[in-house]
């Protein structure tokens, strides 16, 4: 199936006529870079929103194929669809990818507020980089091996880069790299050249707080390397915590390309920053000198392969142990809830063996009502008494009995 043709099925069945076509041509047996340039050509450019601002259907066009396109670009899902075909890939596992050029101020405002409080928000390339570079309309500047160059780059801009390497230091290995001090949001992005003049983007490494500092790499060490998608099912941690754990690792997957041939080759920084430029330092290298390097990468990343299998075995043991935990849990309240209620109508029992009257319960409230009742009582009667004490005094004081003798003159 064409392009066009593509592009001229019912919108339901678009996803499945991508996919379905993968599946029936040899369309697999090509690299994951030349399926790259062909999307790119075809629909990112054409039907990407920028270009058709008032138009929904494309617009629904565009989320259509960037849906297949995120199954086919992914190794993991794309084996997942050549095994039980499209109904195996959950359309909400997919993850929403915005374009920032393509905003308005106000919902790149709430994206970048949703970043803040911890929302994975994953970005695309701005479509009109892609189509310059594709045009071969960009200004490519050479980058020497083992000398870092620090710029800073506009949001949602792209610096280009050409380094080239002999055939000794591709035998060797390359690795280039970027960081930034001040912690901004960029990617790290590898063109493959068109025969025309461009550039087809075909790899992407997306930045990630390492220490203190941000960094991306690409490492071409002639065997297989890995890469860590942090934001990998970042929503299924978000609804069980416990994943958050146990999917650390579902991220790590193969690099697409792990060697580079003699020549030349171009790379490029893009600005992710939400609104402000982004600060970096990119370095390329030969990896001759770093051999121990080379084989401790190796080592580990073959033990976190190894951890990987280990982690899937242990959440099941984990899940069975927790379901268990739970059931003794409210079995223990339900006990001793049952435990209690029986001592109580043990003691029951022992008060019932009596033959005096019961005795009348008065609630503690009466009992205080009553006890207020008797000291109020009490202050009155005190209260009465030191009254009728002090009219006698008074008394006593103004009415004087004084004896008086009459038949005395005064």
């Amino acid at each position: 199936m064409r392009c066009s043709e593509f592009l001229g099925t019912p919108m339901t069945r678009k996803s499945k006529a991508l996919t379905g076509e993968w599946r029936s041509s040899r369309a697999h047996e090509y690299s994951f870079p030349d399926l790259v340039t062909s999307l790119n050509k075809v629909v990112f450019l054409r039907y990407h929103p920028d270009k058709n601002a008032n138009d929904p259907k494309a617009a629904d066009m565009f989320k259509e194929v960037t849906f297949s396109y995120n199954i086919l670009s992914d190794p993991d899902k794309r084996r997942q669809y050549d095994t039980a075909g499209f109904e195996a890939v959950e359309s909400e596992s997919q993850d929403l990818e915005l374009d920032l050029s393509s905003l308005g101020a106000v919902n790149t405002m709430f994206a970048a507020l949703f970043s803040k409080l911890g929302v994975p928000i994953k970005t695309t390339v701005s479509a009109t980089v892609l189509e310059e570079a594709l045009n071969g309309m960009v200004s490519v500047r050479p980058l020497l091996l083992g000398q870092p160059l620090s710029k800073k780059v506009e949001k949602q801009c792209a610096h280009f880069y050409s380094v080239t390497i002999t055939e000794e230091q591709a035998r060797a290995g390359f690795v280039c790299r970027v960081h930034s001090s001040d912690k901004s949001k960029f990617k790290l992005l590898y063109f493959d050249q068109e025969g025309s003049g461009g550039l087809s983007l075909a790899l992407q490494e997306d930045s990630a707080k390492t220490g203190k500092v941000t960094s991306a790499g690409m490492y071409f060490l002639c065997f297989p390397v890995y890469r860590l998608d942090q934001t990998m099912n970042s929503v299924a941690a978000v609804k069980d915590p416990d994943a958050a754990f146990f999917k650390k690792l579902d991220g790590f997957q193969p690099c697409e390309i792990t060697e580079l041939k003699a020549g030349t080759h171009v790379f490029a920084v893009y600005g992710d920053n939400f609104f402000k430029s982004a600060s970096y330092t990119i370095e390329a290298l030969c990896a001759g000198p770093f051999m121990d390097e080379k084989e401790s990468l190796r080592t580990v990343e073959t033990q976190i392969l190894a951890k990987r299998v280990e982690l899937s075995k242990f959440e099941t043991e984990y899940r069975e142990v927790l379901v268990q935990f739970t059931e003794m849990t409210s079995r223990y309240a339900q006990e001793m809830q049952e435990i209690d209620e029986l001592l109580k109508q043990r003691n029951e029992i022992h008060a019932s063996y009596t033959t005096a009257p019961p005795m009348k319960r008065s609630s503690s409230r009466s009992r205080n009502k009553g006890l207020a009742k008797e000291v109020k009582e009490d202050g009155q009667v005190r209260d009465k008494k030191s009254s009728v004490r002090d009219r006698l005094k008074k008394k006593k004081w103004y009415n004087i009995h004084l004896k008086v003798d009459k038949s005395k003159p005064c």
